[in-house]
């Protein structure tokens, strides 16, 4: 196939290449420039789409002996993923900006430039498995636990995994990647990995918000309606949070307290005890639903995750193709957020995902995961 290589200027991405190279295929490396400030230079481990990473995709695709080109998706990118961003928390919610990229520029963008460019499918280095099963293909969980990433990639939907493939889905472990990556040869092997949200490189996300979004001083009330402390912002907080409250008036039983609801539309921030944060129905829409041999309009036994590295919890899932309902059984959930993804399992494989509309409870809670 003629395959095109998402190359990031990371380990994970230049072996992708390489691994895409040695099954036969004719290879192309591009890096996606996302950052409108890539003069910047990384931060360790903070940051990304700066100038030493293109540079580093380059020295990759150079070793591998492939083409290489920068294409400039930063409007793209700023348009979709970072305006998301800042929409979902100015409305109370809490985006995850990974899937929204893979939504909309990796598997969106991209790919369809691929295509009209003539590529066969685009390989990134994503933990992942694509397995073929009775001419299907389905998403599955990467064996490397640590680093699985089919939470994020659940977005994606039948037709753009038909056309992507995951070279690093059989790899059990990061180490084993960069001694592969050394082994052909590329610098890469030792560079850290990135991590946090790539356009937020300080890490400082309330920070970014405040400078987008402006300074918005309201109250923080517990459950009970009284006023317990001052905020800059509503949109700077997420249900379940802790840290950074900054409350004058401690809990009458001394116990610490969770942001249970933001109020956008009042600026208000309403904070109480754990427990009132555990939740066992969540519901969500803008599904999009990978296995076309599994009809959940009656309702399926499957597993639910709301985090990208969360624990799995069994549920019983409805879906009638507006509202996607999961029901959990004694295993709860707890701080489930309006714009989280919510990703069915059956198994290690993906079934669909949803993006979170409401979270609640219907009964007595019990464990926690």
């Amino acid at each position: 196939m003629r395959v095109l290589a998402a190359m990031s200027g990371g380990v994970d991405s230049a072996l992708a290449a390489a691994l895409a190279l040695e099954a036969g295929h004719e290879v192309v490396g591009v890096h996606m420039a996302l950052s409108r400030e890539r003069a910047q230079m990384r931060t360790g481990s903070r940051g990304c789409c700066s100038i030493e990473d293109a540079g580093d995709a380059r020295r990759a695709a150079d070793v591998l002996g492939i083409p290489y080109y920068v294409w400039d998706l930063s409007e793209t990118f700023e348009e979709t993923v970072v305006a998301d961003f800042l929409s979902e928390y100015a409305a109370g919610r809490t985006p995850n900006p990974c899937v929204r990229c893979n939504e909309h520029v990796k598997f969106d963008t991209l790919l369809d430039k691929a295509t009209a460019l003539g590529f066969d499918a685009v390989a990134t280095g994503h933990y992942a498995q694509v397995r073929e099963v009775a001419g299907r293909r389905e998403l599955h969980r990467s064996p490397n636990t640590d680093k699985d990433q089919s939470y994020v990639l659940a977005v994606m939907g039948p037709e753009r995994l038909a056309r992507s493939i995951f070279p690093l889905g059989g790899f059990t472990s990061k180490a084993d990647v960069r001694a592969e990556a050394a082994r052909r040869g590329l610098g890469v092997s030792t560079k850290p990995d990135s991590y946090d949200i790539c356009f937020v490189a300080d890490g400082d996300t309330q920070g970014f918000l405040r400078s987008r979004l402006g300074a918005q001083t309201g109250e923080i009330l517990d459950d009970s309606g009284q006023v317990v402390g001052e905020h800059d912002g509503a949109y700077a907080y997420t249900v379940g949070q802790r840290r950074g409250l900054h409350l004058g008036r401690p809990a009458a039983d001394g116990r610490p307290r969770y942001v249970l609801e933001v109020r956008p539309d009042t600026n208000q921030v309403i904070v109480g005890a754990a427990e009132l944060l555990t939740v066992d129905r969540v519901a969500g829409d803008r599904t999009v639903w990978l296995a076309d041999d599994v009809d959940p309009s009656t309702g399926i036994d499957a597993e639910v995750q709301v985090r990208a590295h969360g624990t799995p919890v069994p549920a019983r899932i409805t879906w009638t193709g507006a509202e996607l309902v999961a029901e959990l059984g004694d295993q709860r959930l707890r701080g489930v957020a309006a714009g989280q993804s919510l990703v069915v399992y059956d198994g290690t494989r993906v079934l669909g995902q949803a993006t979170v509309t409401s979270a609640g409870r219907r009964a007595a809670v019990g464990a926690v995961a």
